[in-house]
């Protein structure tokens, strides 16, 4: 017996499923950028503050990734199978990279040899951005299109492996590595601080330099694409998205300079990036949740699992919130270069 809301549902679930995905990224995006500015803070003291910044709250962002894919599972069980097939290597590569970094958070601050400590910090480096990367071209794989057919996955083995995923891991990397300095800005002061001010401009300039190329390259992967941002009526809903960026862009850099703005508003403005590199796929992808041809209702579980499940997330999505707004507001606040975590 049809309970008349399928298509309710389903959009419903697709709008949860982008919102755990985007909660995630704004969330565990900074950590994974916070382990990338490894490379440019080799300081012992430098590391402990980039780490003690993040400590007590850098395993629940992780949360949002468990619920995005646990939701696709379940909500869309044809879509993840195929995209399970489709990208294996590069979701193994990034889950093997967040229990490598996970590990070497804990094991950093009990190493006792400074051959050790090193080891595991060049582990902390290379899980989060290995795992960046991953879920750059994760994303690139999926905008690029997947080969289907009927149910199931019908390309190869290395169809993931092309320039534009390559540019999109890269795109992210810098992404997170930006929202890693803008949430130093919040939790620094002094000398530090302004160092990462002035990386920050730095990563800022390639940050706007990958979005740009990967917004140019997008519109001609797939015919649909193509016509949603320069075709008529798409234009009127596309092309306010290219100069929001291009202004939020630059509002960030000269907030970046200090030319306005408190701590949180270089976070605030990079987060708008994101937020318009989400709105710019939606309008290439919808309502498709494998392009381009599987849409979000081909691949949807039956209304009475969506139903079951959407009871169950309601409850614990509210739970979810309130202890992630609980831990950032008990830990908010600037850090005491001279004072650990552990």
């Amino acid at each position: 017996m049809s309970l008349g809301v399928s298509f309710d549902l389903t959009v419903i679930w697709a709008l949860l499923l982008v919102a755990a995905v985007y909660i995630y990224v704004a969330l565990d995006g900074f950590d994974l950028g916070i382990g990338i500015l490894y490379a440019v803070f080799p300081e012992k003291r430098d590391r402990d503050l980039l780490m003690n910044s993040v400590a007590p709250v850098w395993d629940g962002n992780e949360t949002w990734l468990v619920l995005g894919g646990g939701g696709l599972m379940a909500a869309f069980p044809m879509a993840f199978g195929i995209l399970m097939t489709a990208l294996y290597p590069l979701i193994i590569l990034m889950l093997l990279a967040l229990v490598l970094r996970g590990v070497a958070f804990e094991f950093r601050w009990r190493a006792q040899s400074r051959v050790a400590k090193h080891g595991w910090d060049a582990a902390f480096a290379g899980g989060s951005l290995v795992a960046a990367l991953a879920q750059g071209m994760t994303l690139g794989a999926l905008v690029q299109g997947i080969e289907v057919s009927g149910r199931t996955y019908a390309g190869g083995w290395w169809d993931w492996l092309t320039p534009f995923t390559l540019l999109c891991g890269l795109a992210v990397a810098a992404g997170y590595t930006m929202l890693g300095i803008c949430w130093l800005m919040i939790k620094s002061q002094g000398a530090f601080r302004a160092r990462i001010r002035r990386w920050g401009l730095r990563v800022a300039v390639v940050l706007v330099g990958a979005i740009v190329l990967v917004s140019l390259a997008t519109p001609f992967l797939v015919g649909t694409y193509y016509m949603r941002w320069f075709a008529w009526p798409g234009l009127a809903l596309s092309a306010p998205v290219p100069i929001l960026v291009a202004v939020l862009a630059v509002l960030l850099v000269q907030s970046l300079r200090g030319r306005f703005g408190g701590d949180w508003v270089p976070m605030a403005l990079a987060q708008g990036l994101f937020l318009l590199c989400f709105l710019g796929l939606g309008i290439s992808l919808w309502p498709n949740v494998i392009p381009p041809d599987v849409s979000i209702w081909e691949a949807a579980a039956p209304e009475k699992s969506q139903v079951f499940m959407l009871v169950g997330a309601g409850i614990l999505l509210p739970i979810i919130l309130g202890y992630t707004a609980y831990a950032y507001w008990v830990f908010r606040g600037k850090i005491d270069p001279d004072e650990g975590y552990h």
